[in-house]
């Protein structure tokens, strides 16, 4: 059973939601906030495994509760669920500890899925996110004039092969080792041996840790 706290301050997108993950098998909703400080404080009384966090939040957005909620409970798996979808927020979310991104347009199918995935560890990007920041990569790349071999060069600096370079690209997209297996036509013993290599070489603990190293430095 994965318990579930949301945090949300619009009350009708709220109560729909609330009722999506209480007809859920497999998920309790142990409590639900409208704010953020609201949120911290019922994290600290519930220590649900897993927090629905919305980022526009009053008194306390949710960038800065994420932070807070990861100081005492470390353990705690946080979704970010929002609207918002600027580089600035993205990478800012996931400096805070977020664990995955998933944005309101998801389907309740899709929400689910992330729910479960950050709380089995596997990192969670909506592929639309992922698609904003190397847009707005592409725009940084072309007004400061970084040529094509730079690129090439921070991604062999890392020692990552090209198999592990189509690897980390369908990690970005929100695969699963499973997904990524059938995607490449290998194993999935393969795929999370590939997973693994590519967590040491860049240095990193977490698949979305990785991603989001991959976005800054246009890896993939």
């Amino acid at each position: 059973m994965i318990d579930v706290l949301l945090i949300e301050d619009h009350e009708l997108f709220r109560m729909g939601l609330s009722m999506v993950l209480q007809k859920t098998e497999g998920i309790n909703l142990v409590s639900e906030a409208s704010d953020g400080i609201e949120g911290v404080r019922k994290a600290r009384e519930y220590s649900p495994n897993v927090v629905l966090m919305d980022i526009g939040l009053p008194n306390m957005d949710g960038i800065e509760a994420t932070a807070r909620i990861k100081e005492f409970l470390p353990e705690a798996k946080i979704l970010i669920f929002t609207s918002r979808n600027s580089e600035q927020d993205i990478l800012s979310a996931f400096s805070a500890g977020a664990d995955g991104y998933v944005m309101k347009g998801a389907t309740p199918e899709q929400t689910i899925s992330a729910i479960k995935a950050v709380n089995e560890g596997v990192g969670w990007i909506d592929p639309a996110i992922a698609k904003v920041v190397f847009s707005n990569l592409g725009k940084i790349t072309a007004q400061n004039s970084v040529s094509e071999p730079n690129f090439e060069k921070a991604k062999n600096s890392y020692g990552l092969t090209e198999r592990e370079l189509d690897v980390l690209s369908l990690m970005v997209d929100g695969l699963s080792n499973p997904q990524i297996s059938e995607k490449l036509v290998i194993s999935r013993a393969t795929a999370k041996a590939h997973v693994h290599s590519i967590l040491q070489k860049l240095c990193t603990a977490t698949r979305t840790q990785a991603t989001v190293k991959a976005m800054k430095e246009s890896l993939v």
